[in-house]
């Protein structure tokens, strides 16, 4: 079950009862105008873009630069390590869906018993994030475990979120708990042909997260520029990681 965020205690947001999610939030054009983002299910990536094979490829490694591991769930066990790369965080968990911030027909006290209205981030006219049509990831708050700014990872850093042979850039728009790691916007999960229902939907597992370190879109909620920016960071990174043979230089363990 999807922990509570950090925002959920101060927004106050009251328990209601569930209803069911008959439909889905259609993405914007922006998220769907480069393929890998949205592409049907089956295809390899996007035609022209980055592959998804290719950037799992590159984080087959893991050498932890967090100083303990995470719980993808209350309660389960803690062995997700935050792993470096060059340019690079990144680790492999399962999908949470966040609810959190603007309410409208598919994120609110009603389809989401956890919803809280605001974010940690927000856009740069004020208002919350919209999980519903803005890909966004959720990192853990900074703590002893690790703390996310040290490695150039904070509000916009743009981010490559692999399901399967999909590929979905977000931006970072919101933190979560400290000990738990695994989440992303509704917008995200639909992107990657993950059921985005945050009461029944997400994937337990399989998924990757990568984070370029230093990177940023602004506004926050430009969409359009974090697929664009996501696309060549992502080239770079594949290009930096590659041993001399072509293949990762290091087993994740």
């Amino acid at each position: 079950m999807r922990a509570q965020s950090l925002t959920l205690a101060a927004a106050g947001a009251a328990l209601l009862a569930p209803t069911t999610i008959s439909d889905v939030a259609p993405l914007p054009d922006a998220v769907h105008e480069r393929a890998g983002n949205a592409g049907p299910p089956g295809s390899a990536g996007s035609a022209g873009g980055v592959r998804a094979a290719d950037l799992l490829a590159a984080v087959r490694g893991c050498v932890p630069v967090s100083h303990g591991r995470y719980r993808t769930d209350d309660g389960a066990p803690a062995d997700i390590p935050v792993c470096g790369k060059r340019g690079a965080v990144f680790w492999k968990a399962d999908l949470d869906i966040d609810c959190d911030g603007r309410r409208g027909p598919y994120c609110n006290e009603s389809t989401d018993p956890l919803f809280a209205d605001a974010t940690a981030f927000q856009q740069s006219d004020g208002n919350q994030l919209d999980a519903a049509t803005l890909p966004y990831v959720v990192v853990p708050a900074a703590s002893h475990i690790w703390d996310h700014e040290e490695h150039g990872v904070r509000s916009g850093t743009v981010a490559a979120v692999i399901h399967g042979d999909r590929v979905q850039y977000a931006v970072v728009g919101d933190l979560g708990p400290e000990g738990l790691i695994g989440e992303a916007s509704y917008a995200t999960a639909r992107g990657l042909g993950i059921r985005p229902d945050p009461q029944g939907g997400g994937a337990a597992s399989g998924v990757t997260y990568i984070f370029f370190e230093g990177s940023g879109v602004s506004p926050i909620e430009n969409a359009r520029a974090a697929v664009a920016e996501g696309e060549r960071l992502a080239r770079e990174f594949i290009r930096r990681n590659k041993a001399p043979s072509g293949r990762p230089s290091h087993t994740f363990r």
